[in-house]
């Protein structure tokens, strides 16, 4: 087994976002350093971290001396560029591994790759054009949705089709980009569990947590999900199942649809996850140090649920109840050090334990 990091040893986050912030936070309480590499300038991240790269993907001799300077490369977002990853794994091992991330960056591969596993997952189909737009329409019907096959987040990249006539509007809106077409779930919750594997095969999830979006974008996720003790067995199980089969390493959020006829997995994220921001005040160990533990070799520790929480994302116009919020007894703030509120974008977030 691969030796753990010890103290002072130094991992490397590729992306400087909210997530990367949280989990320099992390890493510094266990006494590693961090080392972010992120495009653009001032991200959240760089308030945290010990070192910033600053500097395009494309650049290879800021990607070489990046990973140099590191003993483990990690990230918090799937869509980096296969060269700049071909050309980090020459030099540093990158965790999780490179399969969930080829897996994930691309829907249609996704859905398949989960529908090989046995998992159910909701009817799809990959549209080249028009013509195979009207093909699986008159297959999975309608109301369906279509989706880019890369780059989407947060409600961004994707067309509703309510009628066969609204098809040729949802394929112009997406400007040419590869798609895929996903059949209409009809499912009663939305959950999520977040699941961390370490380098010796060990699993360990928290609890699932019930999760509300509004126009594309997580809300709240409240924890304990309401769905019988059994359906949440199944759901941990099946998060298990799904990094096992990848030989994963780090933490994972598997996104589920509760239906009539069980469980369906909407989606994974190979990454510490919106939806597992909760445990950071309702558990002793929060989803971003045991990715830390996880992928610097360590034991992963106790996911053990101790309180009730409700996480609340703060977007856009949330943060003028700032003051109120902060106000509140029981209210864990949370927030990102990101400069300009603009409609839509994340801030941080508010845990709230009932």
């Amino acid at each position: 087994m691969t030796k753990p990091l010890s103290p002072g040893a130094t991992i490397g986050i590729l992306g400087g976002g909210q997530l990367g912030r949280m989990l320099s936070v992390a890493a510094s309480r266990l006494g590693l350093h961090v080392h972010i590499y992120e495009p653009a300038a001032n991200p959240p991240a760089s308030e945290t971290a010990d070192r910033i790269t600053t500097a395009p993907y494309e650049d290879h001799d800021a990607l070489t001396a990046f990973a140099k300077d590191c003993d483990v490369i990690t990230y918090e977002f799937e869509n980096i560029p296969t060269e700049a990853l071909d050309l980090l794994e020459q030099h540093r091992p990158i965790r999780p591994c490179r399969e969930a991330l080829r897996i994930s960056q691309d829907r249609l591969t996704e859905k398949g790759w989960l529908a090989d596993l046995g998992l159910q997952v909701a009817p799809f189909a990959d549209i080249k054009d028009a013509a195979s737009l009207d093909t699986a329409l008159e297959r999975i019907g309608a109301p369906a949705i279509l989706k880019t096959r890369r780059f989407g987040y947060d409600g961004k990249g994707q067309a509703r089709i309510n009628a066969p006539e609204d098809a040729a509007d949802a394929l112009a809106s997406l400007n040419g980009a590869p798609a895929i077409l996903e059949g209409f779930v009809s499912f009663t919750r939305e959950i999520s569990v977040i699941a961390a594997r370490g380098l010796d095969g060990r699993v360990a999830c928290f609890d699932p947590g019930e999760n509300v979006h509004r126009e594309g974008i997580l809300r709240t996720t409240t924890v304990p999900a309401t769905i019988p003790h059994s359906l949440a067995t199944d759901a941990v199980l099946m998060a298990s199942r799904i990094l096992t089969a990848l030989d994963y390493v780090g933490v994972m959020g598997v996104e589920l649809f509760v239906t009539d006829t069980g469980l369906v997995v909407n989606e994974i994220a190979p990454r510490v996850h919106n939806s597992g921001h909760w445990t950071q005040n309702g558990c002793q160990i929060d989803q971003f140090e045991q990715h830390i533990r996880a992928v610097a070799g360590w034991p992963l520790g106790d996911g053990k649920r101790h309180s009730d929480v409700e996480m609340e994302n703060l977007i856009g116009e949330d943060m003028d109840r700032l003051a109120q919020i902060a106000a509140e007894p029981g209210a864990a703030l949370h927030l990102y050090g990101k400069a300009e509120t603009r409609p839509g974008r994340k801030m941080g977030h508010v845990n709230r334990l009932r």
